[in-house]
């Protein structure tokens, strides 16, 4: 609790994809510590019909992971911006999908 108090929303963006979809981009500036030894707190995620379709972020305790459909992965996190780009690439193949 107290590493949120501390935190520092340096990013934040939500984008409507369709009527029922969009998605959204949270970062945080937190101090480091052995939850976030990177400094920052995020969570990128698509929502369709009020569910996470994908999503990234790094919760206390788990660390680096990847949200597709109701499953949980690993993720091998190396930068904000890789991993922006990748949920970019994520959109858009969404958004494909959906056409």
């Amino acid at each position: 609790i107290i590493v949120f108090c501390m935190a520092e929303l340096i990013r934040k963006m939500r984008v409507q994809i369709s009527d029922v979809a969009f998605y959204e981009v949270k970062i945080w500036k937190v101090p480091k510590s052995d939850f976030f030894v990177e400094g920052l707190k995020y969570s990128m995620v698509i929502i369709e019909n009020e569910k996470r379709v994908l999503g990234y972020d790094n919760e206390r305790g788990k660390s680096h992971h990847k949200h597709v459909g109701g499953k949980e992965f690993f993720y091998d996190y190396k930068g904000i911006e890789l991993l922006l780009g990748e949920f970019e690439k994520d959109i858009e193949k969404f958004r494909k999908v959906k056409k």
